[in-house]
């Protein structure tokens, strides 16, 4: 009617104008386009203040968690002096939230799409829930079969509801209230009060993937993973298998929830909350599994789990690279599953053997990577090693080795050879991937790493004794830094080659800190002698060769 009047408003004007003669004639405005018969207008969308907020949205929030509050006190507290019993309540409660689920409804399909009326339809929701735990799990009014189907047609109820109308509303206090209804009705950590928060919990995950609502997966996750951690330490000792089937679906089921939006529409790029919640769920599902197995004294069950939750997450990771599904979301489930593969290898194997799976590992990434070109697995790669080289440097041959000797030759020289294997055959791939400076760094890490093997295995077997630093190891650690030093300087000079000349000068400038610094306060007097007239008689040589080959060069 407004845009009518407006109209005619301006149809007047322009006959005025005309009638009067001007010598500039009015132009009137254009009404703004009528939509066509039987659509709708289109809607403007008005700025929301303070008082709309609180009195449109915040009110009916409120209206309807007070109206779940009001349901589960009916439910389980005693009323007043016994009037009412128990079959009563619940019949009441089933009454009164039916008829506000529909009054809600009618409210909302009939007289607008209001707040109010989306809350009564979640908050009815919720507590026919609530009623149906209770009749099932706390008073026994219904068998659980019965009670079961009721709670999966509630649930649907709200799986539709919700997506039919685009209700955050009804997700958030029906869904969630639904999850919570076991809880809030006290009904126990049995199975049956799992299974019926398991009706609630697919409604979510069912909303998740067709809304992509990331705050609904993680709100049913908090939710219901502490219910069912209660469930897994009640029942892990008497059905210990049946508890690891519950986990393993529990787990399959939030893969839906993260990765069942991206694979009904596809997207390019991984979503944070997605990846997050692939995250927490990988950790949980693993952790609690070798909890359970590995504290009823299955170590080996434990471990295995654990690899069973990778080799399930690489399998999924690499399906979903064929898919319709993002490719980010694929390597970020292969790369969870090449971490918890990680874990489970520490677990299963210690001193070179782990050495050696971590080296693989961390090989095999960057063979991906390189295949895949995504660079993310050369990090992974490089990240594997770093684990080896730290447990390496920790335990097999830590740095006192240079000091007091070695506890295991076999062992330290094993886990350095393999390490150093890795590093170069990350570094060949590398170089084969165009990336030189990497491939050259990586190089180097070899060669620090051979250099080091040779040092500890120097001292070891010259007589080192553990607790007390002995003068012949010291020495000949001393004379194999020089004389190595010496070698790669006049090689690199001889093959006009930078890094083995820089090389050769660092490895001298080790020998000359070590035999100022540390022979200086250790070694006795003719030790002492024989040190630094040694390293004198290397170092003049060298600064003569070098001299000489640059004079050489320069005519």
């Amino acid at each position: 009617m407004e845009t009518r009047l407006e109209a005619l408003e301006e149809r007047v004007r322009t006959l005025e104008a005309l009638l009067s003669a001007r010598t500039a004639p009015f132009r009137p405005a254009q009404p703004p386009p009528r939509p066509p018969t039987g659509a709708p207008a289109p809607a403007t969308r008005q700025p929301r203040d303070l008082e709309e907020l609180l009195g449109g949205r915040v009110l009916g929030w409120a209206g309807g968690i007070a109206v779940v509050v009001a349901a589960i006190f009916f439910l389980v507290m005693a009323v007043s002096n016994g009037w009412i019993d128990e079959p009563t309540r619940v019949v009441l409660a089933f009454v009164a939230s039916t008829a506000l689920l529909a009054a809600g409804i009618w409210l909302y399909e009939r007289k607008g799409q209001t707040q109010a009326a989306l809350a009564a339809v979640a908050a009815s929701l919720a507590a026919l829930y609530a009623s149906d735990t209770t009749a099932s799990v706390v008073y026994h009014l219904v068998s659980p079969a019965v009670g079961l189907v009721l709670a999966g047609l509630i649930g649907v109820t709200a799986t539709a509801i919700a997506v039919r109308w685009d209700s955050r509303v009804v997700a958030g206090i029906g869904i969630v209230g639904a999850l919570l209804a076991p809880v809030l009705v006290d009904a126990g950590r049995g199975t049956t009060s799992l299974a019926f928060m398991a009706p609630a919990l697919v409604s979510a995950v069912a909303v998740v993937v067709w809304r992509r609502w990331s705050w609904l997966a993680f709100i049913a996750y908090v939710v219901s993973g502490p219910q069912l951690a209660s469930w897994l330490a009640h029942e892990r000792l008497q059905h210990l298998g049946l508890a690891l089937v519950v986990l393993a679906v529990y787990w399959a089921l939030f893969v839906v929830a993260a990765l069942g939006y991206e694979l009904r529409v596809p997207v390019t790029t991984m979503r944070l909350s997605s990846a997050s919640l692939l995250f927490l769920n990988a950790a949980a599902t693993a952790g609690g599994g070798w909890q359970m197995l590995h504290s009823g004294g299955n170590g080996m069950g434990a471990t295995a789990w654990v690899l069973a939750v990778a080799a399930a997450h690489v399998v999924v990771g690499i399906a979903s690279l064929r898919g319709r599904v993002s490719r980010e979301i694929g390597l970020l489930l292969a790369a969870v599953g090449a971490a918890l593969a990680g874990v489970g290898i520490a677990l299963a194997l210690d001193g070179p053997a782990l050495v050696a799976g971590w080296t693989a590992e961390g090989v095999l990434l960057a063979a991906v990577a390189r295949r895949t070109g995504d660079r993310r697995g050369f990090v992974g790669g490089i990240a594997f090693l770093s684990a080896s080289t730290a447990h390496v440097l920790l335990y097999e041959a830590p740095p006192r080795a240079l000091a007091y000797g070695l506890d295991s030759v076999p062992k330290a020289a094993v886990a350095l050879v393999l390490l150093g294997l890795g590093f170069a055959a990350l570094a060949v791939i590398l170089r084969r991937s165009e990336r030189e400076g990497e491939s050259f760094t990586l190089g180097g890490v070899t060669a620090v790493l051979a250099v080091y093997l040779g040092s500890v295995l120097i001292v070891d077997l010259t007589g080192a004794h553990p607790g007390n630093v002995t003068q012949t190891p010291q020495l000949a650690l001393s004379a194999f830094w020089a004389t190595l030093g010496f070698a790669a300087l006049v090689a690199g000079l001889a093959r006009d080659l930078k890094p083995l000349r820089l090389a050769g000068l660092a490895l001298l400038g080790l020998a000359i800190g070590k035999v100022f610094v540390v022979d200086l306060a250790a070694l006795q007097s003719i030790w002492r002698v024989g040190s630094f007239l040694a390293l004198g008689l290397l170092l003049l040589a060298a600064a003569f060769a070098y001299q000489r080959t640059r004079r050489e060069g320069a005519a």
